[in-house]
């Protein structure tokens, strides 16, 4: 619980953090659903943008936030 506060907490002083997060996230998620961008590879190009997000949110909750 106490990461998730963080990173909450994180994601309020800082929403240029919190939408490149979002973002990332979404065009993961995008090109999971749609298979004529992504080619031959959709679900690689979702798992690294997920992945990326990810990695986002949980470095978030790593900040001290004052």
């Amino acid at each position: 619980m106490k990461h998730h506060k963080n990173a909450m907490k994180f994601f309020g002083k800082y929403p240029i953090q919190t939408m490149l997060a979002s973002v990332l996230l979404g065009i993961g998620i995008g090109f999971a659903l749609t298979y004529p961008v992504a080619r031959e590879h959709p679900m690689r190009w979702a798992g690294l943008f997920a992945l990326m997000a990810l990695v986002s949110y949980l470095w978030a909750g790593t900040q001290k936030v004052k």
